[in-house]
């Protein structure tokens, strides 16, 4: 392992610290790959190198979304992993590797898509799931069930506890749908001439954590930054799903069409569940004080956002010949 580690360290003397993009650790890793050297993961006991992590939401967004908008940027240079492949020494698997990370961004789209689809299907009265009372119902149950408890027993082998597997779940949600997004939309705003390349600093620092500050760790602090509002958005029209589902529910006389009571989406019911669990730091936002609070005008344009989008929703409802 120690020849592969200097092996390593030989190409990144040899090739050295690419910079010209803010994800700079990433490109200098591709065109080291791309030129034949190996890698191993080093992880000492103790640990060598120790950072200090953003130490808010806000500026932990920030961070994400700039290495989101740095490793798209790849996609589109002379580094992409495809051509790497193609003309250089990445293995296809290697190249595989690099696409996953590169494409953060982008995922965010679909990632939003997925989490207002409950609440689309339960607003308009449609289905992406089967109905609990049908068989195929069972294999969805099934994915939900084995993917969680995979990706649980891939952090206890790595030494994580249940509450750090829970941040990953949610912190994975609201980081996809929020900094991803923005830093899509901005390598999307590069390529047509409209944005250009700003490095945005993280803030970090490290404070001891004593007295009234013990009884707020882990509580997420908020500003006006608009990467907030998509998080804000997707619980409201959750909320909104929700609250039509039950008062649905509540019209139902379950003594005699318990059939009915079975077609009414409870699978769509419980997938807006969880993504509102997801973001549960968000709706504790939503009535917190001060720096815990998120403030007034990110909760306004989110409110216009979903009240947008419900309207939307049942418009498409509806038979054209209705609208």
């Amino acid at each position: 392992m120690l020849f592969y580690v200097v092996h390593c360290c030989i190409g990144i003397v040899q090739v050295g610290w690419l910079y010209g993009s803010v994800a700079e650790d990433i490109l200098t890793g591709l065109n080291i790959h791309g030129r034949g050297w190996k890698s191993v993961v080093c992880s000492p006991d103790p640990l060598a190198f120790l950072g200090c992590a953003p130490p808010t939401l806000v500026s932990s967004l920030t961070q994400q979304k700039r290495w989101a908008d740095g490793v798209l940027e790849i996609l589109f240079s002379d580094k992409n992993p495809l051509l790497l492949t193609i003309k250089g020494n990445l293995w296809f698997r290697q190249a595989l590797a690099y696409y996953w990370i590169c494409l953060w961004g982008p995922r965010s789209i679909p990632e939003l898509c997925y989490a207002s689809l409950p609440a689309y299907c339960i607003i308009t009265g449609s289905h992406f799931l089967p109905k609990i009372n049908e068989r195929p119902i069972i294999i969805h149950v099934g994915i939900f069930i084995i993917y969680n408890a995979y990706f649980f027993w891939e952090c206890k082998r790595q030494g994580m506890s249940l509450h750090m597997w829970w941040n990953l779940q949610k912190m994975g949600r609201v980081t996809s749908m929020t900094a991803w997004l923005f830093g899509f939309l901005n390598v999307m705003l590069k390529l047509v001439g409209l944005s250009k390349s700003v490095f945005e600093i993280t803030q970090k620092e490290y404070k001891s954590i004593d007295g009234d500050d013990d009884n707020n760790v882990g509580r997420f602090t908020y500003n006006t930054s608009p990467m907030i509002i998509p998080g804000v958005f997707i619980l409201f029209v959750n909320m909104i799903a929700l609250v039509n589902g039950v008062l649905r529910l509540l019209k139902v006389d379950y003594n005699d069409i318990w059939m009915e009571v079975l077609g009414l989406g409870l699978g769509e019911m419980f997938c807006s569940v969880w993504v509102m669990v997801c973001f549960w730091e968000f709706l504790k936002g939503l009535f917190g004080n001060g720096k815990y609070g998120i403030p007034y005008p990110s909760i306004w344009k989110s409110g216009v956002l979903a009240f947008f989008f419900v309207h939307l929703c049942r418009s498409f409802s509806q038979p054209f010949w209705i609208r």
